[in-house]
């Protein structure tokens, strides 16, 4: 086996959308006060909804440009590669990558939504149902077998989340991407029985709750003027304070069909929080009253919890401690953490240097997000042309060259706003 015999589904990619994504899936009624596309004075393009303006941050869409190019500063469609945005533009690049399938998480709503949650709950809801479709049917319903489509949650509701998880179910979907902290954002905690209907609603789905790192649109700093080094250095800690949250839970131990996959967080903490989990039950649950039906937290942890690296050697080198079928590639297409399109490489790399057998590399790279996500792209696509030699040889002259795009100087536009990327 070598880097080209893979077969890679990431479980973490980004969609920036494209203008005319509401035109067919909005009723008429609401099309006026949409979110809209508007080209700034500067040239950036930015959405607008109401009273918000949302630019679309350079580490947003940075796949194929030189580093200098990376940053905040807001850019226009122009000054991305189309495959961040135009679906048969995706499907060039993920083959000329080597991804078979991809996850797409959203970009201009939130990775939850939370744009949608108007004073209109009617508005609202027909906004998260015309994105859902809009990524069901034309995204990724486009090329069947290379995505795994994933719904936006009602935040504001649960009982209606609920119903949009059942409805969405029945177009194929089997994964739902919410907050990791809804108590900032103002609604119930994980620990409220508020919940109780959507975690019904996803065990009953057979639906994986994806939980992205910096959903809630707040992420840990150490202070406000902190070099953005810090929040880029730190954000996996908004996932395993989310993990704890949820361990923790009493859903997880009243749903034991319950399924929650961690989002861009990286692997390499979870050996030492699965640790600390079970020092803190060992020593405390006699007065916490804590009950796992007589299993330790990390073998609860490893019956509900996938979570996701895109190299991660320390991960990798511990992935029988984190739990073999908890561990799943991500791309993170096109944001600035994206080996796009040397990840092949890249990973085969860190696998060869951790001496990692083929059933492991295989359930890694694409067996487990088969299994957790309910997804057979073998049913659409045969295994032979699904290897990451086979889609790069389909990908044959697509231009996959290092090219500055931009079309404004550094400092030109104003980048203060470190949570963009969100």
């Amino acid at each position: 086996m070598n880097s080209d015999d893979m077969i890679l589904i990431s479980v973490d990619d980004h969609t920036v959308e494209p203008p005319n994504m509401f035109e067919n899936h909005l009723p008429g009624k609401y099309l006026d006060d949409a979110p809209r596309l508007v080209r700034s004075p500067d040239g950036s393009d930015v959405w607008k909804f109401r009273d918000r303006v949302i630019p679309n941050a350079a580490l947003n869409a940075v796949a194929g440009r030189p580093k200098h190019e990376y940053g905040l500063e807001p850019q226009s469609l122009d000054e991305i590669r189309p495959g961040c945005y135009q679906i048969d533009e995706r499907v060039k690049d993920m083959n000329a990558g080597g991804v078979l399938a991809s996850i797409c998480f959203p970009s201009f709503p939130g990775f939850a939504g939370r744009l949608f949650a108007t004073d209109d709950p009617e508005f609202s809801l027909a906004l998260v149902r015309a994105y859902n479709d809009w990524h069901i049917d034309d995204w990724c319903g486009a090329y069947p077998g290379r995505f795994i489509p994933m719904a936006l949650p009602v935040i504001w509701d649960a009982e209606a989340c609920a119903q949009e998880v059942r409805r969405v179910s029945k177009k194929g979907v089997h994964a739902l991407s919410f907050t990791e902290n809804p108590s900032v954002m103002g609604y119930p905690s994980f620990h409220d029985p508020y919940w109780n209907p959507l975690w019904k609603a996803l065990c009953d789905t057979d639906t994986v709750m994806n939980i992205h790192f910096g959903s809630s649109g707040k992420l840990v700093m150490t202070a406000p003027d902190a070099p953005i080094d810090v929040m880029m250095t730190v954000q996996p800690m908004n996932i395993v304070q989310t993990a704890a949250d949820l361990l923790w839970s009493k859903a997880i131990k009243a749903y034991p069909d319950l399924k929650i996959a961690l989002a861009e967080g990286g692997t390499g903490w979870i050996p030492y929080f699965l640790e600390r989990a079970d020092r803190t039950f060992e020593v405390h649950s006699t007065w916490t009253h804590q009950d796992f039906g007589g299993k330790l937290p990390s073998e609860v942890f490893r019956e509900h919890f996938l979570a996701c690296f895109i190299s991660d050697p320390v991960g990798t080198a511990l992935r029988r401690k984190i739990g073999i079928d908890n561990i799943a590639w991500e791309a993170d297409y096109p944001h600035g953490d994206s080996m796009w399109p040397g990840a092949p490489e890249q990973l085969w790399e860190v696998f060869t240097a951790e001496s990692v057998p083929e059933d492991e590399v295989d359930k890694m790279t694409h067996l487990n997000a088969m299994n957790w996500y309910s997804f057979d792209p073998f049913a659409r696509i045969p295994r032979e042309k699904a290897t990451v030699g086979a889609l790069r040889q389909a990908a044959e002259g697509h231009d996959v060259s290092i090219r500055a795009l931009n079309q404004h100087n550094a400092g030109e536009r104003d980048d203060a706003n470190p949570y963009r990327v969100l």
